[in-house]
């Protein structure tokens, strides 16, 4: 019985995709971090000890051997890339000192700066616009609060609304309440 192969046709190889990625997370983590991105050797670790990745197809390697071959639409394109939980199992366990979780953190700030967000992180940063959380406190979250001893609202822009004021100048000028918005509409 012959097998069906599923054809993938590779758009377009980015050369300079990898040092993208090294570039954009040099702003936020040390330079020498993001160039051990280079040093992954595809062993598996980092998928075989990863929690997400016994219950959904995150496999982290395959990413980051997406990156290092130039292949940025489908890194970045990819549902997968959003599995990650950020427990930061892989990156304690790289036996090449891979700073996995942070680059794909890099890889997920530069798929949103491309505009690509899932309908679900739109609704969320929505929110986030809105109440300073992804969460607002519900009534019933008050409620439990007071009943363990707590105040009603938790020492966060629940509690210092002038605080959300200051939150939202910041997002603004960093341009991502736009970006959002032109995902969302």
């Amino acid at each position: 019985m012959p097998s069906v192969l599923k054809k993938q046709t590779i758009q377009k190889i980015d050369k300079d995709f990898v040092n993208d990625v090294i570039d954009l997370g040099s702003r936020i983590f040390p330079k020498e971090d993001m160039v051990t991105l280079r040093a992954c050797l595809q062993c598996g670790t980092c998928t075989g000890s990863c929690p997400s990745g016994r219950r959904t197809a995150w496999r982290i390697r395959q990413i980051f051997l997406k990156t290092i071959n130039g292949l940025r639409e489908e890194a970045l394109s990819s549902d997968d890339l959003w599995n990650c939980t950020t427990c930061y199992t892989c990156q304690e366990r790289c036996p090449r000192k891979v700073k996995s979780t942070d680059i794909v953190r890099v890889l997920r700030n530069l798929a949103v700066k491309e505009g690509r967000m899932r309908p679900e992180h739109v609704k969320v940063c929505q929110i986030f616009f809105k109440h300073g959380h992804a969460v607002p406190v519900s009534d019933d979250v008050k409620a439990t609060r007071k009943r363990l001893g707590l105040s009603e609202l938790p020492p966060t822009v629940h509690t210092y609304p002038d605080a959300l004021k200051e939150v939202l100048v910041i997002v603004d000028e960093k341009g991502f309440r736009a970006l959002v918005e032109r995902k969302g509409s």
